[in-house]
């Protein structure tokens, strides 16, 4: 069964015999700009999934039609039939899947190589056409992005078919697509419409990869004209343990390219890159460097030994916070890293006495109000984080 504007839209240019080009939002009749064929109003929503950007451009038709029929219930089956279907009109015969939407194309690009449904689809422009079902849809990515709706689809040019199920959901009476669930790696689109969703996954397999290779070009701009942008750089494959030995290089250019500076943080974030790709005799000869430096002030050397402990490096994190207090009696907060030092390596009575002298230091309510807390474990014979 089909039904306009979804399936077989009326064209007037076409019956009139005058040549027709789509817009983004409207259509254009000999050069006349006027609303978009019934009423529906083309849409994009996007979405970074790590460094990969995705987005899907679409015509939003109505439940209610642009005569005001309300076709609630008769949408899914009826006014968009299951399987494949004949428009009346186009090359696609009796094999035209739908649009996902009304008018232009629906289109799906995606920045870079992604997976749909754990399915791979190269970076690109797609048109995004369904064949429903009640039970399972497919789902066609197709290389033609720029025709008319369904009316031209060749199954020739598919780069991808894949399945989803589709799901009850709230009522939308605008077709709608949304991305309901986003992390770093991953996101899920759906197709809304009506009581009906279709959610599909869209990972990124290789976002580190991605991240590294955008950093190496932006460091040849101006973000490599400062050391701070080769220690963020460097630092990032540390805390992803990915392409640690391009890591070293850039914390190498940190410390001492012509744009680098030596200071203690350069020189603990070398170290660290070092000890990460197995050179420790040099980590150690860096590390002793960076601790003696100038710049390792009170504040520079209590962030070190808190980075140690959350490595799940005790003693070395005591042996930072005993140096520091050495350097920099009774300055806030050396106090307090020595409480976490002591109570990370089993010493709570040394910790408990060091919060307790750290208290009267505490230079705003919140910081106070963490060490309470603390004080509070301490005496209760709790560990504290």
């Amino acid at each position: 069964m089909t039904r306009f504007p979804l399936r077989t839209l009326a064209l007037p240019a076409l019956v009139a015999g005058f040549a027709l080009v789509a817009g983004p939002a409207t259509a254009q009749f000999n050069g006349v700009t006027l609303p978009p064929s019934g009423g529906n109003q083309r849409a994009t929503v996007s979405q970074q999934i790590g460094p990969v950007r995705v987005s899907i451009e679409y015509s939003s038709p109505h439940v209610h039609s642009p005569a005001g029929e309300d076709r609630k219930g008769k949408i899914w089956g009826a006014l968009v039939p299951y399987g494949m279907a004949s428009l009346g009109f186009g090359t696609c015969g009796d094999q035209c899947p739908w649009r996902g939407g009304a008018n232009e194309n629906t289109v799906f690009t995606t920045s870079h190589d992604i997976k749909v449904q754990g399915q791979p689809l190269p970076a690109g422009a797609y048109g995004l056409h369904f064949i429903p079902g009640k039970e399972e849809w497919t789902i066609i990515f197709s290389k033609n992005s720029t025709s008319w709706g369904s009316f031209f689809y060749d199954a020739k040019e598919d780069a991808l078919r894949v399945q989803a199920k589709p799901e009850a959901a709230e009522y939308h009476e605008v077709l709608t697509y949304e991305f309901p669930e986003r992390k770093l790696d991953t996101a899920t689109a759906a197709l809304k419409w009506e009581n009906l969703a279709l959610p599909f996954t869209l990972t990124v397999d290789n976002s580190n990869d991605l991240y590294v290779e955008n950093m190496g070009r932006e460091l040849r701009s101006t973000a490599g004209f400062s050391w701070e942008g080769w220690l963020a750089a460097s630092q990032f494959t540390l805390q992803h343990k990915t392409h640690l030995d391009q890591g070293l290089v850039w914390a190498e250019k940190a410390v001492s390219s012509v744009t680098g500076q030596e200071n203690f943080t350069t020189l603990a974030n070398l170290a660290d890159l070092e000890a990460a790709n197995g050179h420790e005799a040099e980590a150690a000869k860096t590390r002793d460097r960076a601790l003696n430096h100038p710049t390792a002030g009170p504040i520079e050397l209590h962030l070190y030994g808190r980075q140690l402990l959350a490595q799940k490096k005790p003693q070395e994190a005591l042996k930072v916070f005993q140096l520091n207090a050495k350097r920099h009696p009774n300055v806030w907060p050396v106090h307090v890293g020595l409480a976490r030092g002591y109570a990370a390596n089993g010493r709570p009575k040394e910790a408990l006495t060091e919060a307790k002298l750290a208290l009267p230091q505490a230079p705003d309510p919140n910081n106070k109000k963490t060490l309470e807390g603390m004080i509070q474990k301490l005496e209760a014979g709790q560990a504290i984080d």
